[in-house]
């Protein structure tokens, strides 16, 4: 049976949910209450996770709409919808594979979306899904990215525009970067206003973390948004300490990646030619920016460099024939002639970067660095017009010496052209936006290579195979090589690295070597980081090396880029992505967005067929939580328990409000990751307790009495169940480690480590009594009791905390240290409302999995926001060490 839809797309961090373009509608008959924005950066290597539950709270079936936007660079390695308890993964096709679909839904004369590039960075995808009454869909997308240095910095860049205020809106961000973090800050337009204060940093020697939780109020008051929410981007930049010269090495799993940035050696000056196209359709404000650059980048020339200008239309006019030293006098008259600059003419770019060549080849000055830096804002238009034929003369003149940098100005430059000639000359091409900020595009560009350190790099890796580009014409400062590779051998206890470089005229090298054998940073969650990372980056490199090649040989790279493609799921040029949606028959093909004349990129056709009502058939089921014993005081049910996210996911996801109260219903769950714990909190006077989550990964303070001296934290992993390690503290000199695997006492003296799993364990010292069962240990120290449960669940094990004892007046602190907190039901509401504080919170029925017990009974509860129970932010239980 064919595919009932097929869907491509690349995305970084927008949903926009709506059944109608009325924004008052989209807020009443839509609501999202659950949008998260969850992104680890583990050595520069992004992933993205964007999870929106969204509910139809009109007694019909109505089409919701998904939008996302996403960085132009990333690569989509999966999206899921989950509807009436049913999932529909996305799975990576060849692109031709998923065509056939595409013409047969426009054979059916069916509409189609369009996807595009918008804007500088990001692209946008569109696509809807009929969702039948008071039901809910949740999408889950995830995306990948290395992130590249440009000027001394790294970007991660988020955007975020749900169209109205959210309840339970998060984003986390957590960076871990092995020789540490030097800065970082976060800007952008979610950044302004009362935004300001919904954002927090927490820094450690290796790891930053970001969170925004911004309220509902707070989403309508920020520079740029609204009564619709949220709208705008969140961007983070940092950079890492760079204390080896060498490099930054690391391996995993048969995997490297080299980081090369030196910035321990002298600049090199440069010969710098500037050509540029002052033909007709340059007039107005292009010429004009234009201009203002120049003059700009000329001034900031230093005084050992040399540089010519070329101006051209259907003629080639050279300010001076030869290049001049950037002298104080040599400027002012350069400026003086890129002043009168005027737009006219036709374009005869082939004659124009000649005379750029030959004026650079005529002046060899030992020990610098050359570059040619071309812009333009058209296809050529006089004199040698085959594009063939000019990319083939170019090569020729330049011969592989120095470096062309193509400028495309606008939409209406032929920009593949352009980015095919400056790859066959080890450059880039990059597009200028007709903006108001043209002229500070243009400058950044400039500052970009305006600091050669070296020349002619090469990377040599013995030992290495199927490795990345090694070879350079140039480093400049604020950037970086990467390499990354496989090792032939994984038994080798070590790993050599060389680079060969030219500086200021002499030979440099850098040699490094590391023990493969030492233990990783990288935390057990992103360990297949490397091995992705070095994916991506292949492919990346294979589809830009293809454009250059011919025949067979571009066959061969295309089939590796493709083979990758698919055994990565990533969506790239060569692939796309197929969903089955519930609409019967319904088909949508995407393809990636390709920087082109009108920015467009994605199609999709959609088939507006009514909801598969077969889909909807459960039976109803009650569940009576099981009761557990301890071999110590049971637990009190007035205070937390850490709670299973993808379970509350799963189960939700079977709850049907048709009749204004949930109802359970049975369903295969599906498979959701996780991305959050999930805490319990039992009410007084209340049969159903409220909950809450908290994103992964964390290191968590999960309670504390400051008087007896007594702490306890938890860390969790980014897509694991739970804990994986918590640590106790008592007095000074107690200190209890609580693995998966181990447990580990240290009094100050001496030391007793136990295995899970071993007989009936006791020890008793100093007001410190712990006793280890088979899967859970007890602990009391002082007058606090807790206990830890080891579960195992997929395979993987983790640690769950519960309070067992304490003294009623004691004052506890911590995750799991509220006990003060009640609510009241307000009834009359379409969508269920809690009245917490005074204050009015929207909520609503969960149904998880207990993990204090061992039976795991299932509970029902209201989930609400996280500030709304602790009354402050989830940093503000962040720490930094166990």
């Amino acid at each position: 049976m064919m595919d009932r839809a097929a869907l491509q797309v690349i995305l970084l961090g927008m949903f926009l949910m709506s059944a109608t373009s009325d924004p008052v509608k989209k807020k009443k008959n839509v609501d999202i209450y659950s949008f998260y924005i969850n992104s680890t950066v583990t050595s520069r290597y992004a992933t993205t996770v964007i999870t929106s539950r969204v509910a139809n709270t009109l007694n019909e079936s109505q089409e919701i709409q998904f939008e996302v936007k996403i960085p132009k660079n990333a690569f989509i390695s999966k999206f899921r919808m989950t509807i009436e308890g049913k999932t529909y993964d996305g799975v990576v096709k060849e692109k031709e594979a998923a065509q056939q679909q595409y013409n047969q839904a426009v054979s059916r004369g069916q509409s189609a979306g369009l996807v595009k590039s918008v804007g500088r960075t990001l692209e946008d995808f569109k696509t809807s899904v009929t969702v039948s009454a008071f039901s809910k869909v949740t999408f889950e997308l995830t995306y990948e990215e290395l992130l590249k240095r440009r000027l001394g910095k790294y970007e991660l860049l988020i955007n975020a525009q749900p169209m109205q205020p959210v309840a339970d809106f998060k984003i986390d961000v957590h960076i871990q970067e092995k020789p540490g973090i030097s800065f970082l800050e976060v800007k952008g337009d979610l950044s302004t206003g009362d935004l300001a204060n919904a954002i927090k940093t927490t820094r450690a020697d290796k790891d930053a973390w970001v969170t925004f939780y911004p309220t509902q109020d707070q989403q309508t008051k920020c520079k740029s948004c609204g009564e619709n929410g949220l709208n705008g981007d969140l961007l983070i930049t940092y950079d890492v300490e760079r204390q080896n010269p060498k490099g930054e090495i690391m391996v995993s799993k048969g995997y490297f990646v080299h980081y090369f940035a030196p910035s321990d050696v002298p600049r090199i000056s440069k010969n710098v030619v500037f050509i540029i196209d002052r033909s007709g359709s340059m007039s107005g404000r292009k010429i004009k920016q234009t201009r203002l650059a120049l003059l700009k980048i000329l001034s900031d020339l230093d005084e050992d460099d040399h540089f010519g200008l070329i101006t051209f239309d259907s003629e080639v006019s050279l300010w001076k024939r030869e290049l001049l030293r950037a002298t104080e006098a040599n400027l002012e008259n350069a400026k003086s002639f890129v002043k009168e600059i005027r737009d006219r003419g036709a374009t005869d770019i082939n004659a124009a970067v000649l005379a750029g060549v030959d004026m650079i080849n005529r002046h060899p000055r030992e020990g610098t660095a050359s570059i040619l830096i071309l812009l333009t804002d058209g296809d050529p238009t006089t004199g040698e017009t085959n594009i063939e034929k000019i990319m083939s003369n170019v090569k020729k003149a330049i011969g592989n010496k120095f470096p062309l940098y193509c400028l495309g100005f606008g939409y209406d430059v032929n920009f593949d052209f352009l980015t095919k000639m400056s790859l066959e000359n080890s450059g880039v091409a990059r597009r200028i936006y007709e903006d108001s900020d043209a002229d500070l595009q243009l400058q950044g560009f400039y500052e970009e290579v305006a600091v050669p350190l070296l020349t002619d790099i090469q990377l040599k890796y013995p030992g290495g195979t199927n490795l990345t580009k090694t070879s350079f014409s140039l480093y400049f400062n604020g950037s970086e090589i990467v390499v990354s590779g496989q090792i032939t051998d994984n038994s080798v206890e070590s790993f050599t690295t060389e680079v060969i470089a030219v500086s200021k005229g002499s030979n440099v090298t850098y040699q490094d070597t590391i023990m493969t054998k030492d233990p990783s940073d990288v935390p057990p969650e992103n360990e297949n980081f490397m091995q992705r990372l070095w994916a991506y980056l292949t492919v990346k490199q294979l589809l830009d090396r293809q454009v250059l090649l011919k025949g067979q040989e571009k066959e061969d790279e295309k089939k590796e880029a493709l083979k990758l493609s698919l055994k990565y799921q990533f969506v790239t040029t060569l692939t796309s992505m197929v969903v089955t949606k519930p609409q019967e028959g319904e088909v949508e093909v995407a393809n990636k967005p390709k920087e082109g004349k009108g920015g467009d990129g994605y199609t999709a056709d959609v088939d507006s067929d009514e909801y598969d009502s077969a889909f909807a058939s459960f039976s109803v089921i009650n569940h009576h939580p099981a009761q557990r014993a301890f071999l110590l005081p049971s637990v009190p049910m007035d205070y937390p328990a850490a709670m299973d996210y993808s379970d509350a996911m799963d189960y939700y996801d079977a709850m049907d409000y048709s009749d204004g109260s949930p109802t359970i219903h049975t369903t295969t769950p599906p498979a959701v990751q996780v991305h959050s714990n999930r805490f319990l909190l039992p009410v007084v006077g209340q049969s159903k307790p409220l909950c809450f989550d908290v994103p992964l990964p964390h290191k968590l303070r999960l309670l504390q009495d400051s008087a007896s001296e007594f702490s306890m934290n938890g860390e969790s992993l980014s897509e694991n169940h739970g804990f994986h390690q918590i640590a106790i503290h008592y007095k000074t000199n107690h200190h209890l480690i609580i693995s998966t695997k181990s447990i580990s006492y240290h009094n100050g003296q001496d030391k007793v480590e136990i295995l899970w799993g071993q007989e009936l364990t006791q020890h008793n010292t100093d007001g410190v009594s712990l006793v280890v069962l088979e899967n859970e240990m007890n602990v009391t120290m002082g007058n606090i009791g807790v206990v830890i449960i080891s579960h195992k669940k997929d395979g993987v094990k983790f640690l769950w905390p519960a309070i067992w004892e304490h003294p009623k007046d004691v004052n506890l602190t911590g995750v799991l240290g509220k006990s003060d907190i009640s609510y009241v039901k307000t009834e009359g509401s379409q969508t269920p409302t809690l009245k917490m504080k005074d204050k009015e919170v929207k909520t609503y029925l969960e149904t998880v999995s207990d993990y204090r017990f061992h039976s795991t009974p299932v509970q029902e509860c209201w989930l609400v926001p996280f500030q709304s129970v602790m009354e402050a932010e989830i940093s503000d239980f962040t720490v930094t060490q166990l």
